[in-house]
């Protein structure tokens, strides 16, 4: 019997973005932006653009950092490709401020906060370091 060997790029697009839809959008974008035209096209889809959540939450609701080298790839090539789609950020203290100043984002519309302090927002948002529209 032949062994069969399938590679993702192989796959249609529709079995892809099945596939994809399993992952988290941190996960298809962190792990596939960049890889080639093809992907890159998929991954840039609102499906995976448009909503981030750059934490993760164990199953009993405690919120962590993502690993370094994600967040710092996200700061450095991911958010400054894909800034114009962000419609929603889900964030948490730590790494709010890096990934707010990373790039402008035209169509946020929403910011989820997460473990943050009231200092902490208003220090934020008094006018300075962010402006709302």
């Amino acid at each position: 019997m032949e062994d069969l060997c399938v590679r993702l790029t192989d796959m249609p697009d529709e079995i892809l973005l099945l596939i994809l839809n399993k992952l988290t959008n941190i996960e298809v974008l962190y792990s596939l932006i960049g890889i080639n035209i093809r992907l890159d096209k998929i991954v840039n889809d609102p499906i995976f653009t448009e909503h981030l959540t750059l934490m993760r939450r164990s199953s009993n609701g405690v919120i962590n950092l993502l690993d370094d080298s994600i967040l710092k790839r996200f700061y450095s090539e991911i958010l400054p490709k894909i800034h114009y789609k962000i419609k929603w950020f889900d964030l948490e203290p730590l790494c709010m401020e890096r990934i707010l100043l990373a790039a402008d984002y035209p169509n946020l519309h929403g910011l989820s906060l997460f473990n943050i302090e009231r200092e902490t927002i208003l220090r934020l948002f008094d006018g300075k370091h962010f402006h709302f529209y």
